[in-house]
C-alpha cells in the first residue's frame, strides 16, 4: 500500500497560496518646499531639481515679487528664469503694495494650474510669513483703506516714519520690534490695521483658521526616490 501523502491546504479564492498582505501605498506628492534665507543657494537647489525633474517653481519671497528690486534680493537671473518656469518674480510695481493673502491666492492658483499640467509645484523662497500663510492660514484682517493709508502718509511727511514706528510699538509692541523705524511700507500697514480694527496686527497671526490642510497639502521633504516615483494628481 503506497505511503499516504500531506495534505495540501485547499486554496480559495479569497486566500490564494503565498500570498502577502498588500504593501500601503505612499500618498502622492502635492509640492515641495525649499525654505531658507537669502543667498543660501535655493536658486541652484530649485535648478537642479528642475533639471531632473517635472517641476515649476514659485517664489515665496516678497521682495522678488517686485520689478527693479534686483540689488541684495538674490533675484535670479535672466538665464536662471529662463531654465525652468517661474512664477511669482517681477509681477508688482514697488509702489504697489502686496500681502501675504494675495500671496495665498496666487499660490494656490498657480499650484492647481501647475498640476493640472502634470507637473509638481515647487515652492521656492525664503518669506516665512507667506509659507505660514499658505500653509496654515491667517485671521481675517481688514483690507487695505486708502482714505486711512493717505492719513498715515501725510502723518509720515509731517512727523517722519520714526516717529510713527514710535506710535506702533504703543499698540502693537511685537510688531514694531520686528520692523526698522524706516520700513515705511510695514509701518503703515500695521498701522492702518490697527486704526481700522482697534487690533494690532500681530494679533492676526497668532490663530489658525484652516486647521487640518494635511488632508489636502502637505509640505513635503525632499527625496529623489519620492519624486522619482511620485503619483500626480
Amino acid at each position: 500500500m503506497p505511503p499516504s501523502q500531506p495534505s495540501q491546504p485547499a486554496k480559495t479564492p479569497d486566500q490564494p497560496m503565498n500570498s502577502r498582505p498588500a504593501r500601503p501605498t505612499t500618498p502622492p506628492l502635492r509640492y515641495l518646499a525649499l525654505a531658507g534665507p537669502t543667498a543660501s543657494g535655493k536658486t541652484a537647489a530649485a535648478l537642479a531639481i528642475a533639471q531632473a525633474h517635472a517641476v515649476e517653481i514659485i517664489s515665496v519671497d516678497s521682495a522678488l515679487v517686485y520689478r527693479g528690486m534686483d540689488i541684495g534680493t538674490a533675484k535670479p537671473t535672466a538665464a536662471e528664469l529662463a531654465a525652468a518656469p517661474h512664477h511669482l518674480i517681477n509681477i508688482r510695481d514697488p509702489l504697489q503694495a502686496y500681502s501675504a493673502a494675495e500671496f495665498v491666492q496666487d499660490a494656490t492658483r498657480l499650484m492647481d494650474e501647475i498640476k493640472g499640467r502634470g507637473r509638481l509645484p515647487l515652492l521656492v523662497g525664503g518669506t516665512m510669513l507667506y509659507f505660514k500663510a499658505l500653509f496654515d492660514g491667517l485671521d481675517p484682517m481688514p483690507k487695505a483703506d486708502p482714505a486711512t493709508r493717505a492719513v498715515i502718509e501725510q502723518e509720515a511727511r509731517q512727523l517722519g516714519w520714526p516717529a510713527l514706528h514710535a506710535q506702533l510699538a504703543l499698540v502693537d509692541p511685537v510688531t514694531a520690534a520686528r520692523l526698522k523705524p524706516q520700513d515705511s511700507q510695514r509701518i503703515s500697514r500695521a498701522l492702518e490695521v490697527f486704526r481700522l480694527s482697534g487690533l494690532p496686527l500681530s494679533s492676526f497671526h497668532t490663530t489658525k483658521l484652516i486647521a487640518a490642510r494635511a488632508d489636502s497639502t502637505c509640505a513635503e521633504g525632499i527625496n529623489d526616490a519620492k519624486i522619482q516615483n511620485l503619483t500626480r494628481c
